[in-house]
C-alpha cells in the first residue's frame, strides 16, 4: 500500500504536512487557517474524512494557527505534548487531546506514527515519522542541529520533508540582527542547506525516492539555489521544494517504486471535501 503526502504549506507564514494512505491520513502542524488549509486540500482532491488525527510538532505560531478550529470543527484527536500545549495557549477538547512523548508510537487506522525529540527553541519540539507496511515518510524541520536520533529517523526513510532553511552566507550578510543571526544558528535555531546536504548525502537510504526541501526562509535562502545543490547529488531521488506560498503536488512512495513522479489522485479515492468557508 503506497504512502501519499503533500506539503500543504511550508515556511515560517505557516506549515502543514499530509501523510496517508487510501483509508487513513494524518496532518501534522496546521500553521494555516483552518479555511486556507480545506482550499488547499480541496484543489488536490483529498477528503478530510479520511485525517484521523493532527500531530504537532511545536507551539510556534506557523505551527499551530488554524489547529484550535480545525481539530473543533473536524472533531479530530491532537497529538500534542504537555508542555506544548500549555506554552500554545490554545484551548483544546481535553477529552480530545492526547499528550506526546519522546520515542513514542501511535497508531492511528492503518497508521503508525513516531515522535521523537530534537533541538528547537520551543519548550518540547517533536520530528515526525508516519509508516504503513514498512513504508516510511518523515517530517523534520524545525531544527538546530542534526543529532543521532535524526540520524536513526532520516535512514530509513522512503520519502522526507527536510528542512533547509537558510545559506549561511546569506544570513550572515543580510539585514538580521545580530541576536537573530544567533539564535537561528545556535544549534536550537533551524538547518541551513550545508547541514541539511551533509545529512542527506551521508545518511540517505539507497531507496529514498522523495526528498522535499521544506521550510526555507524567506530573506536568507534562495529555492532555486538550493534545489539544484540537492539536485547535484541526488541520484535517483526526485528533489522539490515545497513552497511557502501554494501546496505542493501530492506525491506518493512504495516499497518497490523506482521512478519518482506526482500522484495522479483516483477520484473514487479522494473525493473533494465539502467545503463549509463561512
Amino acid at each position: 500500500m503506497a504512502l501519499y503526502f503533500t506539503s500543504i504549506n511550508s515556511g515560517s507564514n505557516g506549515n502543514c504536512y499530509y501523510i496517508g494512505n487510501d483509508h487513513d491520513a494524518v496532518l501534522v502542524d496546521i500553521g494555516l487557517t483552518c479555511k486556507e488549509v480545506e482550499i488547499r486540500m480541496n484543489r488536490l482532491g483529498l477528503s478530510i474524512s479520511k485525517v484521523k488525527a493532527i500531530f504537532i510538532s511545536h507551539e510556534h505560531s506557523d505551527h499551530i494557527k488554524g489547529l484550535a478550529v480545525f481539530a473543533k470543527k473536524y472533531k479530530l484527536p491532537v497529538y500534542i505534548s504537555t508542555p506544548t500545549l500549555r506554552n500554545s495557549r490554545l484551548l483544546l477538547d481535553a477529552n480530545n487531546t492526547f499528550s506526546l512523548s519522546h520515542q513514542q508510537h501511535i497508531q492511528i487506522g492503518s497508521l503508525k506514527v513516531a515522535a521523537f525529540s530534537k533541538f528547537h527553541d520551543a519548550a518540547d519540539p517533536y520530528s515526525f515519522t508516519v509508516e504503513c507496511n514498512e513504508v516510511r515518510v518523515g517530517v523534520f524541520t524545525d531544527i538546530g542541529s542534526v543529532c543521532d536520533r535524526l540520524i536513526a529517523h532520516f535512514k530509513n526513510c522512503h520519502a522526507a520533508f527536510l528542512e533547509a532553511n537558510y545559506d549561511a552566507q546569506m544570513l550572515e550578510n543580510g539585514s538580521y540582527p545580530y541576536f537573530l543571526k544567533r539564535r537561528i544558528t545556535n544549534g536550537r535555531g533551524h538547518l541551513s542547506n550545508t547541514q541539511a546536504l551533509e545529512l542527506f548525502i551521508n545518511h540517505k537510504a539507497p531507496y529514498m525516492s522523495h526528498l522535499l526541501l521544506s521550510h526555507l526562509s524567506k530573506d536568507n535562502n534562495d529555492a532555486a539555489l538550493v534545489e539544484k545543490l540537492f539536485k547535484n547529488v541526488a541520484g535517483d531521488t526526485f528533489i522539490k521544494v515545497a513552497s511557502r506560498h501554494e501546496e505542493s503536488e501530492l506525491y506518493y512512495v512504495t516499497n518497490s517504486q523506482n521512478t519518482p513522479e506526482p500522484y495522479s489522485f483516483d477520484p473514487s479515492l479522494y473525493q473533494p471535501a465539502q467545503l463549509n468557508l463561512f
